[in-house]
């Protein structure tokens, strides 16, 4: 079966090499476009190292682009992390169509920042689901699912990196047996059912100190590493990647201001919210790296009755 893998970055990667491994045939790779002085995309990188075709189109929406595709003669196109709208046209063009990998149980959690959001909003699952897609936006028929849970102390990091990345490998290399052998389901998604979060970023990852510490914590883990959740100290942003939550057995009993650092330690500093504190470990400064809170707690002079806004 002749296959297209489409896609970038790291899953993208870990896909081609998984099907090249076994023995699939992979006719040409199709990879997002660079953006200028951008470093060459690893999917990008492992095509060329296999000798494959590497195709980038700014756009697929021209006849030109899809002739291209169609003269591939593909029987499957595998889309691995793919950003860029795709029509159906192109979709449907291979002999089996497309399948694509999306890091969420559909239709819950369409959308670009699916495992931000699941983190976010408190989930005790999560999942990845290899779907038929269609002109919408995660909305075609499911082919197959995975799950698994979400603990008390996972991130974005934690549940991509250590779980649905490999199990999206696997799951999509079930897919394309599952076409082979002419047994791909193709199950509807419930539009009752369905949800949609935008895209997370720096707009909704601010940290209000009023919120119960479940709010913030869960906050906090989804969006780290990306794209950080902040906070801004004598008007810089700060972002805070790891804090443990210390929930008060009385709120009504908490001493210190919201936001207020209440305990600088050579092992973090201690900030104040509504019902609780938290023990804030590695920060960011808008200046800097990646860094231990109380190193950073030194280095910026930051003492006991700071307050974070």
């Amino acid at each position: 079966m002749r296959i297209v893998v489409h896609g970038q970055q790291a899953f993208g990667k870990a896909v081609l090499e998984a099907l090249l491994k076994r023995g699939d045939e992979v006719v040409a790779v199709y990879v997002a476009p660079e953006k200028e002085g951008a470093k060459a995309d690893p999917l990008k990188e492992a095509a060329l190292a296999a000798g494959l075709k590497v195709m980038q189109p700014a756009s697929y929406k021209t006849p030109e682009v899809l002739a291209e595709f169609k003269a591939l003669k593909p029987d499957l196109q595998v889309m691995a992390f793919v950003t860029l709208f795709v029509p159906e046209e192109f979709l449907n063009a291979p002999t089996h169509g497309s399948i694509q990998y999306h890091p969420s149980l559909l239709p819950l959690y369409r959308g670009a920042s699916a495992i931000n959001w699941q983190i976010i909003k408190g989930e005790k699952e999560a999942g990845l689901s290899i779907f038929w897609p269609d002109n919408g936006l995660d909305t075609g028929d499911i082919l197959t699912t995975r799950k698994t849970p979400i603990g008390p102390n996972d991130t974005l990091g934690t549940v991509y990196f250590d779980r649905l990345f490999p199990m999206g490998v696997e799951a999509m290399l079930e897919g394309v047996d599952l076409v082979k052998a002419g047994k791909a389901p193709r199950i509807k998604q419930d539009e009752a059912l369905a949800t949609y979060e935008g895209k997370c970023g720096p707009g909704n990852a601010k940290i209000d100190w009023g919120k119960p510490w479940e709010q913030i914590d869960r906050l906090i883990r989804g969006c780290n590493p990306a794209p950080g959740a902040w906070t801004t100290l004598n008007g810089a942003t700060v972002k805070i990647f790891d804090a443990k939550p210390l929930p008060a057995r009385d709120p009504k009993g908490i001493a210190g201001k919201l936001g207020e650092i209440v305990a600088v330690e050579a092992d973090g500093i201690t900030v104040v919210c509504a019902d609780g504190r938290f023990k804030v470990t590695r920060v960011q400064p808008a200046d800097g790296k990646k860094i231990e809170a109380g190193e950073w707690a030194k280095s910026a002079n930051v003492a006991v009755g700071a307050k974070f806004a």
